[in-house]
């Protein structure tokens, strides 16, 4: 169907046939209007980029990740990509890098203009011309100094209609809220005293989708972010877009309807450019953003608690169980595995997996470690919501010598490596952070835990040092990185089968994708051992499709593994031995 007969039947859905004429139209001229500039960002960045690959991974970081007194903190992070990370990552997200008033850049001030205490387009431009750029399309709200909101203050056209306002004694309880605090806001505005829906915060104000003028100066911003050279978008918070009351405003279907919209114009006009839906929500709700007319990507938000309660309680088995539920839909969709990013780990994708007594034994164990928990209000009252810690400490005991933490820790990266789909791997993982308790105190909320700036200098010394902690990481990191680069059967579009590794063993076979025989190649056998303690992982001839040679070479170390085989009648077994939070990666 023509991208434009899409168009007007998403918007149709959206607003009604009254309105859909007009808007339609809007779309057609935004695109005919941002298609040259789009047209040429993506020569400048060589092209149209092919699907993803098993070569892809994406790097996670603030815009002032890196800081000094002789760049500025976009050229440092350019210089860090470029010195220590070329053809180890292939793209960089770098978190809302625009000018804010609060949430460390997720309370935008200006859709469209570069934080100048960071650097500037060309910065940004710079980065991309070297990595696929993915950027944040921060749409469910902004900030309250934004020009969009002054103007409602003044009760200005169109944009008294930009924002949310209900009477006084509107009941909001059925709302679903992400954070234990009010819905609404009051603000004085030329029109009198407003009650004004702010989901996030007093200084986040939701925007209202019902009117299409809101929705053409966004669809506008995310055209302007790819021709600037921005391939991949993701849609911060996409979930509460949608706002009606007597539903939960959580996946409402205009919700939906909007995410369709953009990927039919993207679709058109920078066809090869990548939507990604961030929902931290429980895991059926997640996925149903992941479709061929919806997100090309979605988080895997259950990994992250899942693979922590398996290295705290020593106990991979919710782990296999998710991973031997889990189904990818049709068509050139994935996931996007992460384990840590600027926020939590969310507690509420890991329902239905693990029990509330195990939820609360991981709680305990993050509380030990140094980590916080937040809390999110709901009609039941106030769950915790995400837990506050760095990966590594969760993960990594800190009692324990430090070959022992960084090798427990890149196990646990290991798995998410292996799983299918693009890893995205948050720059403190990248290198082995721990907790940043003092930045709680002095940035006054939990997730400063794990957002500590680098001075470039000193953290350059700490990687040049071979008994660092972080050297550690970040070499055994890179490793894993180019282990699995290149490698066909960790094709994210690729075929898996996650296998009974009893208790301490995660293991996972990936066949990649089948060629027009139906033949997947080379697979590979991803042992984890989840456990400081040895373990032995036994799994048939059949599980795992092995004929003829009984060959298999770790593709990590390079080394040659020879299996005890027994036979049982007409089928055989393999058996490996694990050490204490050894990786295997076994190519046959």
């Amino acid at each position: 169907m023509d991208t434009i007969g899409t168009v007007r039947q998403i918007v149709e859905y959206i607003y009604g046939p009254a309105r859909a004429e007009s808007v339609t139209q809007e779309i057609h001229r935004l695109m005919g209007r941002w298609g040259e500039p789009i047209s040429r960002a993506i020569a400048e960045r060589g092209g149209p980029k092919p699907r993803l690959s098993e070569k892809d991974a994406i790097l996670i970081t603030y815009g002032d990740q890196f800081q000094g007194s002789e760049l500025q903190p976009l050229e440092y992070l350019s210089r860090f990509l470029s010195e220590h990370l070329e053809g180890v990552i292939s793209s960089v997200h770098i978190l809302p890098f625009f000018p804010y008033s609060s949430d460390d850049g997720f309370s935008v001030i200006d859709y469209r203009a570069v934080d100048p205490r960071l650097g500037n387009w060309d910065s940004v431009r710079a980065i991309g011309a070297e990595f696929t750029l993915m950027c944040d399309l921060v749409l469910n709200h902004c900030s309250a100094s934004h020009e969009w909101f002054r103007k409602f203050i003044q009760w200005e056209q169109p944009y008294s209609n930009y924002f949310i306002s209900v009477p006084p004694g509107t009941d909001v309880s059925g709302v679903v809220r992400p954070r234990a605090l009010p819905l609404l806001t009051e603000f004085r505005t030329a029109d009198g005293e407003k009650l004004v829906w702010t989901t996030f915060s007093a200084d986040q104000v939701d925007l209202n989708y019902d009117e299409p003028a809101l929705l053409l100066s966004m669809l506008e911003v995310l055209l302007f972010y790819l021709s600037v050279g921005c391939r991949i978008i993701r849609l911060d918070a996409i979930a509460y877009l949608w706002k009606e009351l007597g539903t939960p405003c959580l996946h409402h279907p205009r919700t939906h309807a909007v995410v369709k919209l953009f990927r039919s114009v993207l679709s058109r006009i920078a066809p090869d450019s990548i939507i990604i839906t961030e929902t931290n929500v429980p895991h059926e709700e997640n996925m149903s953003y992941l479709r061929d007319d919806e997100a090309h990507m979605v988080y895997q938000f259950a990994l992250p608690p899942l693979t922590l309660h398996a290295f705290i309680s020593g106990d991979a088995r919710p782990l296999t169980s998710f991973a031997r539920n889990l189904t990818r839909p049709a068509g050139e969709v994935t996931f996007f595995n992460f384990l840590a990013s600027h926020d939590g780990v969310g507690v509420l994708p890991a329902r239905g997996y693990l029990t509330d007594d195990q939820i609360q034994e991981v709680i305990r164990k993050v509380e030990e470690r140094g980590g916080r928990v937040s809390y999110k209000a709901t009609p039941a009252g106030d769950v915790p919501y995400e837990l506050n810690v760095n990966y590594f400490d969760a993960i990594a005991d800190p009692p324990l010598p430090d070959d022992q933490r960084a090798r427990a820790f890149l196990a646990s990266q290991a798995i998410m490596l292996a799983m299918p789909g693009v890893p995205g791997i948050y720059v403190h993982s990248l290198l082995g952070s721990g907790n940043w308790t003092e930045g709680v105190e002095l940035l006054g909320h939990n997730r400063a835990i794990n957002r500590q700036k680098f001075d470039f200098d000193e953290l350059m010394s700490e990687l040049g040092d071979e008994e660092s902690l972080r050297w550690k990481v970040f070499s055994g990191y890179n490793e894993l990185l180019l282990a699995r680069s290149g490698i066909p059967a960790f094709d994210p579009y690729g075929a898996w089968k996650a296998l009974d590794g009893g208790q301490a063993v995660f293991a996972i076979l990936r066949t990649g994708t089948a060629d027009a025989a139906g033949d997947p190649g080379m697979r590979v056998l991803c042992l984890h051992n989840v456990s400081h303690k040895p373990a032995e992982f036994v799994v048939r001839h059949s599980d795992i499709g092995l004929s003829g040679s009984r060959h298999f070479r770790d593709l990590i170390s390079g080394d040659h593994v020879f299996p005890a085989i027994e036979e049982r009648g007409v089928e055989s077994e393999v058996s490996f031995d694990l050490e204490g939070y050894e990786v295997l990666w076994l190519e046959f």
